[in-house]
């Protein structure tokens, strides 16, 4: 569970700021996983992550539909990751599956943002 603090800072922000933090959220999951005395922080970063898009995902609704879809995707990718975890984090193969998925995720989420095109 997150806290209600946690919560209220996050969703303080514009819909791009959180989504630009999600996206940010998701490239450390992709550092951590590839770094075995950072691996315990990639448990929570998945948990975390999993309540950005379910704080965030409504307000994309009704003019976002399919990036809303995709962020709930993502989402239920991250609690089948967050729920094999106790094993996956001790098998390389699998944590290099996670940093390759949480990679196209973090890329996805950050173009979705709308930050890459703010000057």
């Amino acid at each position: 569970m997150i806290s209600r603090e946690v919560q209220e800072r996050y969703m303080a922000d514009s819909l791009n700021i959180r989504l630009g933090g999600l996206a940010a959220d998701l490239a450390r999951i992709v550092s951590f996983s590839k770094n075995i005395k950072a691996i315990k922080s990639v448990e929570g970063l998945l948990n975390e992550s999993i309540y950005f898009i379910e704080w965030s995902a409504p307000d994309l609704l009704p003019e976002r539909l399919e990036d809303a879809a995709q962020l709930v995707d993502i989402q239920r990718d991250l609690a089948h990751w967050r729920w094999i975890w106790n094993e996956a984090q001790n098998d390389p193969a699998q944590r290099a599956k996670l940093a390759e998925q949480a990679q196209a995720w973090s890329d996805q989420v950050l173009e979705m943002s709308g930050l890459l095109n703010e000057q």
